[in-house]
């Protein structure tokens, strides 16, 4: 594993390894106000009494669960740093695995599976990332690959 700053496609062969060095941390701030600036009104993000109530003895231990696409949003900056030159195209095969509560802070990795020129843009590179995501106990919370461009070297 490597870390790595703005890279290009020659530095990203299939196989590549990268592994964020550093997480992120979920308050109750983050939950809250995301989901109230999507306005998703399910109670199960942002009421505890509600969840106390209703899911006791479930896996929810009585906590608000993190809104799933806030999850989404953070553990998919993890790995920024990759397209740094470049942009995300696509978020593919996306998998929630384990739920995330405030205070769980959230680490990655990631591997290169493809990486091919473009055939619409040929200064630049397309790359399939498999991700995985984890918990401050090591547990797996998210896969998914995510797809992003970044430039070719001069005459590459």
């Amino acid at each position: 594993m490597a870390f790595v700053r703005e890279l290009y496609f020659e530095d990203l062969p299939v196989g590549f390894k990268y592994r964020s060095p550093y997480g992120r941390t979920i308050t109750d701030v983050d939950n809250i106000w995301f989901t109230l600036l999507t306005n998703n009104v399910n109670p199960i993000h942002f009421d505890k009494v509600y969840v106390e109530r209703n899911y006791e003895g479930e896996s929810f231990h009585g906590r608000p669960v993190v809104n799933g696409l806030l999850t989404l949003a953070i553990v998919t900056g993890l790995t920024t740093e990759l397209s740094a030159r470049g942009f995300m195209v696509g978020l593919e095969n996306v998998r929630w695995l384990s739920l995330v509560f405030s205070g769980d802070t959230l680490t990655g990795e990631c591997e290169v599976v493809e990486a091919r020129p473009s055939k619409s843009r040929p200064e630049y590179s397309i790359i399939r990332l498999k991700t995985k995501r984890y918990n401050q106990k090591g547990e797996v919370v998210m896969e998914f690959d995510k797809i992003i461009m970044v430039p070719r070297r001069a005459g590459g």
